[in-house]
């Protein structure tokens, strides 16, 4: 009987394993994991290419809030990076990471280079990720996305040579002279940058400097080297490709403030003393609501100073569920951001951070909060992707 018992139980928890969670795939073109799903939830057909676990009594409609009422969809069969071109920007386009190519459905959306005419790796070209060890270095990552684009006829952007954040702990826990760490910190943007030579349009060689008070960061680089590190890093790019257009990267410097005012005093004293710095990234992850009523006026003012500005990382969250009104809002904060970029001629693109909220990193980031992105979790378009097109037309 107790051996019964434990194979029977056995058997059941197989079966549990074979199930999708809530909410999870269980269907589609190339899909290859459970077809089940967790009781309570039935597995739905949302396109050829991706069916879903969802609730009970919610797959009436594609696009649901949190009561199980229709949320509205976009409109507008308009390619994104087409209206940019005819607009006079260089791309709109998005991020990407190496685990999501394995969607098929995702990545024909992705290759789409009317769409999106750039892309930028999210996580393979960091430092942890190309130099785990001092000295060894991967590009298998990164290259996976090179070839992507290449194949695509898309841009590239580069992201990132220095970041805080990321780092392999020989880097973050290492006691280094100042001479050691310059030398390491040469090392890494010249490889990492000539190995892409040619390659990438603009690159994000400096993410994130700043504290929100407009002070620097404490972290390995700036205790080490003091502001230093930022001229290092740019000069052994600018020596691997001179080519490619370094910028640096940073949030909450997209309205005026004490951190935006700090970006522009470095990017001052970096063009008085030579050293090479073409643009600015506002990273732009806000929320449905928030934009800055300066982010313009900001823009102009960055532009003011004779270097590039771009959007690197859009995207509008929301705390959950999602409601039609919130929907409606988020449009409009869109089409704002898009109609300033638009406004300012040295803003020359926008890159939103993931084009679905099947791979937005917001969910798992800021608890309760999500549907950033301007498509869902099964690759509709929402209304703020009518708020993109309207502001490009």
């Amino acid at each position: 009987m107790l051996s019964f018992t434990f194979v029977a139980f056995a058997v059941l928890v197989r079966l549990v394993a074979a199930q999708s969670p809530v909410w999870g795939q269980c269907g589609g073109i190339g899909w290859s994991g459970p077809t089940s799903c967790a009781a309570g939830s039935t597995c739905t057909v949302s396109n050829a290419y991706y069916s879903q676990c969802l609730p009970n009594g919610s797959a009436t409609t594609t696009t649901s809030g949190g009561s199980g009422t229709a949320l509205p969809t976009a409109s507008s069969t308009a390619k994104l990076h087409s209206l940019a071109k005819t607009a006079g920007k260089l791309y709109f386009g998005s991020a990407t990471d190496n685990p999501e190519l394995t969607d098929t459905a995702y990545v024909g959306i992705l290759s789409d280079n009317t769409m999106f005419g750039q892309i930028t790796p999210g996580n393979s070209m960091k430092w942890d990720a190309t130099e785990p060890e001092q000295g060894t270095f991967t590009f298998s990552g990164g290259q996976q996305i090179v070839d992507l684009a290449r194949g695509n006829g898309q841009l590239l952007r580069g992201h990132n040579c220095v970041w805080y954040n990321q780092l392999p702990s020989w880097v973050s826990g290492g006691t280094f002279t100042a001479a050691e760490l310059t030398s390491i910190v040469q090392t890494h943007c010249s490889t990492i940058v000539g190995h892409w030579a040619g390659e990438i349009v603009n690159l994000t060689c400096i993410t994130e400097p700043f504290n929100d008070d407009g002070t620097w960061r404490s972290d390995v680089f700036y205790n080490t080297l003091g502001e230093s590190f930022v001229a290092t890093a740019l000069m052994a790019a600018r020596s691997a490709d001179p080519t490619t257009k370094l910028y640096i990267n940073d949030y909450n410097i997209e309205g005026s403030g004490a951190k935006a005012t700090a970006m522009q005093n470095l990017i001052k004293s970096l063009q008085a003393a030579g050293t090479p710095i073409d643009g600015v990234g506002l990273q732009c992850h806000f929320i449905v609501g928030e934009v800055p009523t300066t982010l313009q006026t900001n823009m102009e003012a960055f532009a003011a100073l004779g270097v590039e500005i771009a959007i690197t990382e859009l995207d509008i969250r929301m705390t959950l569920p999602a409601t039609a009104a919130l929907y409606d809002q988020q449009k409009t904060d869109y089409n704002t951001v898009v109609s300033a970029c638009q406004a300012v001629e040295s803003c020359i693109g926008i890159t939103i951070w993931d084009y679905t909220d099947k791979y937005s990193w917001v969910p798992s980031t800021f608890s309760g909060q999500g549907a950033a992105c301007p498509w869902d979790s099964n690759f509709v378009k929402k209304p703020a992707f009518d708020g993109i097109a309207a502001a490009f037309s």
